[in-house]
């Protein structure tokens, strides 16, 4: 698709296929829409990011939670969204042994235990040992570190899934 589409998409389009660039938050797509007409793929991503820069420490909060966990309940229950599902298998994390399972469950537990949402990680960049080691290292971090960090992971994973909306090559974003 090419931005000549993109900009003549009426709301409900618009929020229909971007509604998931960030994780189940159709909302941000929502007011991006109002911003048309975009110049390019870079104007568009920018849109989306200055969004959620905008919002308080609280909204930004909501909107890792609105992930869902590694290797997580979601992936074994089959309810994740297809670009999650489609991420979380890139990784590797839908073939986990039981054994491999429980570490990234415990560690999973442990991180949303402190810091109040979930590890977020673009995991498509990823393999599932990787997953677990950056886990358990982030796990250490500040929170104010994290919470920065986390909001990096959600813009690189909606940063590619734009790519993929826009047949765009992710080496280039």
């Amino acid at each position: 698709m090419d931005i000549e589409k993109v900009n003549s998409m009426d709301f409900g389009e618009f929020v229909d296929v971007f509604g998931n660039v960030i994780e189940r938050c159709p909302l941000i797509a929502a007011a991006v829409w109002s911003q048309r007409p975009f110049s390019d793929l870079e104007d568009l991503k920018k849109h989306f990011f200055a969004f959620i820069d905008a919002l308080p420490q609280s909204g930004q909060e909501g909107i890792l939670r609105c992930h869902p966990d590694l290797a997580g309940s979601e992936l074994r229950r089959g309810t994740l969204t297809a670009e999650s599902q489609r991420e979380q298998s890139a990784a590797g994390l839908t073939s986990l042994g039981a054994d491999e399972r429980l570490r990234l469950a415990e560690l999973n537990a442990q991180y949303r235990a402190r810091f109040g949402f979930p590890f977020v990680l673009a995991a498509r960049f990823s393999d599932r040992a990787e997953v677990s080691r950056e886990l358990a290292r982030r796990l250490l971090c500040p929170s104010a570190q994290e919470l920065r960090t986390a909001l990096g992971e959600v813009k690189k994973i909606g940063s590619l899934r734009l790519a993929d909306l826009l047949c765009a090559d992710p080496a280039k974003l």
